[in-house]
């Protein structure tokens, strides 16, 4: 769960897209429900936080102390935008209950807009998605390395045109995606330390030569053991990468399935969106959390965004 703010005031668990037109199908809806969110105990100015009185006729407020005159949508990422409400909140529940992710030209199709604007609009709820503090993980942790990208160039160059995603993830808690350079020892190595604990009970890898010495100070402790991939030897008791692997499916099947075409540029922040959205799977209030995240994450604007 990513808030504690379950109470009845906004939506029920497990919202369809039924129940989403019915209860958000006009701006006027959406403003209520966001205010809801943003201010559970009364309106605040964004300013000074001072009580704020209405405006008449308008769905503004002025602030009693500062007079300061705003709307919900004020200091969000909602402020700047000229697409209606609704249309924002109907995209965030796409993208929430699409298992493999939703793409720009469905959104686009769906929901009734152009593909510029789709297209921005899935990625500023993407960088929403980013989870900014990671704790460190715990327990028994899979790490491995996969490829994503164009086609294979022969035996020989069978990588190129693809690009490196590490995963991380312990068993029964969190999935982590990184767009890596390379998977030589030293960038594997600053993983490990930046995402696993150092009292992790340990740390299940494959036979890639580069984890000998990237998890060599886990190896000393004995929390490093791996599976002989080379020898066809895939679980050993307990020891296997299958639970990174069945989530590196997942990501595939979303960039083959649903994406079908994405940048290198970019592709960190579809892995961003995937882990948060396999980390909140069962999270019934996923959808209300994830408008929370909108309302206090920074603007991404569309030049950053596009900027070479």
């Amino acid at each position: 769960m990513l808030f504690l703010f379950h109470g009845d005031s906004m939506i029920a668990p497990n919202i369809n897209l039924s129940e989403l037109t019915e209860k958000f199908g006009t701006d006027e809806k959406c403003r209520i429900a966001l205010e809801q969110l943003r201010w559970p105990n009364g309106i605040k100015c964004p300013r000074c936080l001072a009580d704020a009185t209405p405006i008449a006729h308008r769905f503004q407020y002025d602030c009693d102390k500062c007079h300061y005159q705003f709307s919900v949508t004020a200091g969000t990422i909602f402020h700047d935008s000229h697409l209606s409400l609704w249309k924002w909140f109907i995209t965030v529940a796409l993208i929430c209950e699409a298992k493999k992710g939703m793409s720009a030209c469905q959104v686009q199709r769906t929901v009734g807009m152009s593909y510029k604007t789709a297209w921005y609009l899935c990625h500023r709820i993407r960088a929403a998605m980013t989870q900014v503090e990671r704790p460190p993980l715990s327990g028994k942790v899979e790490m491995d390395e996969t490829y994503v990208g164009g086609k294979a160039q022969g035996k020989e160059n069978r990588l190129t045109n693809k690009e490196i995603v590490v995963g991380i993830r312990q068993r029964g808690g969190e999935l982590r995606f990184f767009h890596a350079e390379d998977v030589k020892s030293g960038t594997l190595e600053k993983y490990i330390r930046e995402n696993i604990a150092d009292d992790v009970d340990v740390l299940f890898t494959d036979d890639f030569k580069s984890y000998k010495g990237a998890a060599q100070h886990l190896r000393k402790e004995g929390k490093h053991k791996t599976i002989r991939h080379k020898l066809r030897i895939y679980v050993k008791g307990d020891i296997h990468t299958n639970t990174i692997e069945s989530a590196f499916s997942l990501l595939k099947r979303g960039v083959l399935g649903t994406w079908h075409r994405l940048s290198a540029k970019h592709l960190q922040a579809y892995c961003d969106e995937m882990c948060f959205r396999f980390n909140n799977r069962k999270n019934p209030y996923l959808f209300r959390d994830t408008v929370l995240k909108l309302i206090s994450s920074p603007n991404l604007e569309y030049k950053k965004l596009t900027a070479a």
